[in-house]
């Protein structure tokens, strides 16, 4: 999942446009681009085929912001029960942050449709994830923080259902020079990453964040 975090909104069209065009239909527009809730809005009406996000989401009202923009995923680095309980309320789909064990059962339980885990690199990588996973199977957990093409597919065999990637698919140069082949070529070998790594999973139910189990989520929502 491409975390757009960039210093203009004119950046954050061309990132998502780019990224959409390596073969990846889902972003995450981060509160701090500088008008955020316009990009949001403007790639929902003209690109129907994207699924948008809003990241760095940290309190109700901004959520609702996001909601009248018309985002169709509410994240952030943190839980906050408020947000989650008004995603659910509003058919979006939330994705907390969390650490420990407690926050990540504390905001599965409060409704949250994914968990994750940030910074994952930072404290302990594919093993912490991996520990996470085989102690609690029934939460869909998106490593997020430090995720890397060296690490990328460790992530997903580790129990991952979804990785969260920022400048390592996303250069802050490709940005600057309006490299859109260089973010196509990245995008690409990150989608196949963890596509090669999820036919190397053991046979089992298998849950995807990908953009159309996102709307599948959306869609399931009373």
């Amino acid at each position: 999942m491409p975390a757009i975090r960039v210093s203009s909104a004119d950046d954050a069209h061309f990132a998502a446009e780019a990224v959409a065009g390596g073969g990846i239909p889902i972003v995450e527009i981060t509160m701090t681009v500088p008008g955020a809730m316009d990009v949001i809005a403007h790639l929902v009406k003209h690109h129907p085929k994207l699924v948008v996000g809003a990241g760095t989401v940290l309190d109700l009202e901004t959520a609702r912001h996001c909601a009248d923009a018309g985002a169709h995923f509410l994240t952030a680095p943190g839980f906050d029960c408020d947000i989650v309980t008004f995603a659910a309320e509003h058919d979006i789909v939330s994705m907390p942050g969390a650490l420990t064990p407690t926050e990540v059962v504390t905001a599965w339980r409060a409704g949250a449709d994914f968990v994750k885990v940030f910074p994952a690199v930072q404290v302990g990588g594919d093993a912490y994830v991996r520990a996470l996973c085989r102690s609690l199977p029934q939460v869909s957990v998106i490593a997020s923080g430090g995720v890397n093409q060296q690490n990328a597919e460790a992530f997903i065999l580790a129990g991952a259902t979804a990785i969260g990637v920022g400048t390592q698919l996303i250069p802050t140069e490709s940005i600057e020079k309006r490299q859109a082949k260089r973010i196509h070529e990245l995008a690409v070998r990150f989608s196949k990453f963890v596509r090669e790594a999820r036919l190397r999973l053991p046979v089992r139910k298998e849950v995807t964040a990908s953009a159309s189990h996102i709307s599948a989520v959306k869609c399931a929502k009373p």
